[in-house]
């Protein structure tokens, strides 16, 4: 499309903006720590990330879902058509990719790994399930990292490995009663036949103590990436920190979910906003 014709990439910028302050406050909030000229930015990667998580609410069957996801495959390639700059959070995200020479792979990556959303299927194993994570909440803070550094490697792999799944895995569990109810099944296959749970024992909501066991294992699981990366953010360049600050909201949200007599099922309250943000500042100030 000829420039003339893009629209203005302070408008497509604006409209990332809004999308992720309706669609995902934790990623919103965390943004707003980061330097005013890299949030655009930032925004940009976060909304991006959250029309890919959403592809699988947009369509009614798999099949539809693959051909968004190849659409966005396509449009981060440099291969769709024209239309791409009509789609405010494309041409945000192509204005980012460029800014900052960003790896392309990244974003197919994270594309790929979200065609698993796409069917009811269970995770085949723990492992998938953090590669999963890896290619997709890791993967996310990485690139912000990258973004906050100004295009430059600043270091800082590792740390965004293990917060991202950290963060990543929380959230799933948070949303497990919603999944449930869709018949999505993330937990994984290996940790549910280990303590004799079956799919139908989620998704109808039979629940059980092997469902509360997974549960609690997996809660460990994300406090053991959690400390790891806690162990690594002192390295870590006081720029990219804000790329991290999600993770901050890990402990409190792992701590809600162990409380006594919580049916794992049961959509969970939700902690109010100033909670999650007073947390999120503690984070910026002390670390996540």
């Amino acid at each position: 499309m000829p420039a003339e014709e893009r629209r203005d990439v302070t408008e497509d910028y604006g409209h990332c903006e809004t999308l992720l302050r309706e669609a995902d406050r934790d990623r919103y909030w965390s943004a707003l720590f980061a330097p005013a000229d890299k949030r655009p930015h930032l925004f940009a990667l976060y909304a991006f990330s959250t029309e890919i998580a959403r592809v699988r609410e947009a369509v009614s069957a798999p099949m539809p879902g693959e051909i968004r996801l190849q659409w966005w495959r396509d449009a981060v390639e440099g291969l769709a058509r024209g239309d791409v700059m009509a789609n405010p959070v494309a041409a945000a995200l192509e204005d980012t990719i460029a800014r900052f020479s960003l790896p392309r792979q990244a974003f197919i990556d994270l594309i790929d790994a979200r065609v698993f959303d796409l069917y009811d299927d269970p995770m085949p194993s723990l492992g998938d399930l953090e590669g999963y994570l890896g290619e997709t909440s890791s993967s996310l803070m990485r690139l912000a990292t990258l973004v906050l550094a100004d295009g430059r490697d600043p270091g800082g792999a590792d740390a965004a490995g293990h917060a991202g799944i950290a963060y990543g895995l929380t959230g799933l569990l948070r949303a497990l009663p919603w999944h449930a109810r869709q018949g999505r099944l993330y937990l994984p296959r290996d940790l549910l036949d280990r303590h004799g749970v079956t799919r139908d024992d989620i998704v109808l909501g039979r629940g059980g103590p092997g469902v509360v066991t997974v549960l609690a294992d997996l809660r460990e699981r994300a406090r053991t990436h959690l400390a790891t990366a806690r162990s690594l953010q002192a390295a870590l360049p006081a720029a990219i920190r804000p790329a991290f600050l999600p993770a901050a909201l890990v402990a409190s949200d792992l701590a809600a979910m162990d409380r006594s007599g919580l049916d794992p099922l049961a959509t969970p309250a939700e902690r109010p906003a100033w909670r999650r943000l007073a947390s999120l500042w503690w984070g910026s100030k002390r670390g996540f």
